[in-house]
């Protein structure tokens, strides 16, 4: 499995380097759109966690990987708890 975490900060450094760790480079920042945000902004306030198949079906509508809507939902849960 070729596939990172999905944290934006997994290298250490803030740069996308090649660096001694393994060689692969940061994923570039998501751009959202506003009707991505907006479909999943109504998606958090029905459900706080997404189940397998939800987030392959969203990640199908938005045009995103389901690891984006995973890490976009781990991001808004902890927006969520420092707003609390």
């Amino acid at each position: 499995a070729d596939e990172s975490s999905g944290y934006e900060s997994e290298s250490a450094g803030g740069e996308p380097t090649a660096a001694a760790g393994g060689g692969r480079q940061r994923r570039a920042r998501t751009a959202f759109t506003s009707e991505q945000v907006c479909r999943l902004e109504k998606t958090f306030q029905r459900q706080k966690y997404l189940g397998a198949s939800e987030r392959r079906k969203l990640a199908a509508a938005l045009q995103l990987s389901e690891i984006q809507i995973k890490t976009w939902f781990q991001n808004r849960r902890m927006k969520l708890k420092r707003q609390i």
